[in-house]
């Protein structure tokens, strides 16, 4: 028994001397983002490694705020953020419900695609989507063109669907045997049995929607229907850069999704480890 206690205790303390360094390299370039916030352009390209905060930051973020009205595009990443989260993860799990539950005509070959799906990089259905919202449609500077073409998830669907697998069939068919309709069976039997991998699905979509740059810098070119990500990459210019107001913003585009993280990385790390056993 103290040979075995000895054993786990050496192998904690070698995983930690292992994974402390690893996890401070990886912290520290998001400290010193944090630190440049705070900083003019010649403290932060100063020789001397500066590790504490300055005294510029309201300052940085004011100059951030008059070029690129900094908090409406923060706003409109939100709103994009939540809404895209709340309608992609109901039409993945609806998605994935039928996949498991459903018997249909070519059902292997629909997995097929949506799995075929995951292999192509997004750079090759740019271009047409882009066409067919802003040309065909003319729903450029919108939400909806900011929400909607995203929204199919292929890993959300495949995702959701061993979610489903995982949940006994005897239950749905119980519920079937008393009359419950399809819709209320996935809705208040389906969803809150699997509640741990909706909340972890819930924040890679939201992560993903946060950090999408690409499309938004396609789609909208009015400032007032900018994302933030797109109106920080907007402050780059071929001759003058302030590097100053990019901090802030970046910190202030990083710090929620730190905060999210470590209050509910107990939902996340179970939504993950649900699919481990079954």
């Amino acid at each position: 028994m103290k040979l075995n206690a000895r054993k786990t205790r050496m192998n904690a303390i070698a995983i930690h001397a292992v994974m402390v360094p690893l996890a401070i390299l990886w912290l520290f370039p998001v400290y010193m983002m944090f630190i440049f916030a705070t900083m003019g352009d010649n403290a932060m390209f100063s020789h001397r490694i500066l590790l504490l905060p300055g005294d510029q930051f309201w300052t940085n973020l004011s100059d951030l705020q008059r070029d690129v009205g900094f908090l409406r595009t923060l706003f409109n990443s939100v709103v994009v953020g939540v809404i895209y989260t709340f309608l992609s993860v109901l039409l993945t799990s609806m998605a994935g419900w039928a996949l498991v539950n459903y018997k249909f005509f070519a059902k292997g070959t629909v997995v097929g695609i949506i799995l075929g799906t995951m292999t192509l990089p997004f750079f090759v259905v740019v271009i047409p989507q882009f066409i067919m919202i802003a040309r065909d449609f003319g729903l450029s500077n919108t939400w909806v063109a900011l929400i909607v073409p995203p929204l199919f998830n292929s890993l959300g669907v495949l995702f959701m669907r061993q979610a489903f697998s995982m949940v006994p069939k005897e239950l749905f068919d119980a519920a079937r045997v008393e009359g419950v309709s399809e819709w209320k069976i996935y809705l208040h039997v389906g969803l809150p049995l699997v509640k741990p991998m909706l909340a972890a699905l819930s924040i890679i979509l939201f992560l993903h929607s946060w950090n999408n740059y690409l499309w938004p810098l396609l789609i909208t070119n009015d400032p007032e229907m900018m994302t933030a990500p797109v109106a920080l990459g907007s402050l780059i210019g071929n001759v003058d850069i302030s590097w100053g107001s990019i901090m802030v913003g970046a910190a202030l585009l990083t710090a929620p999704m730190l905060l999210v993280f470590v209050f509910l990385q107990k939902f996340f790390m179970a939504g993950i480890t649900a699919g481990a056993v079954k």
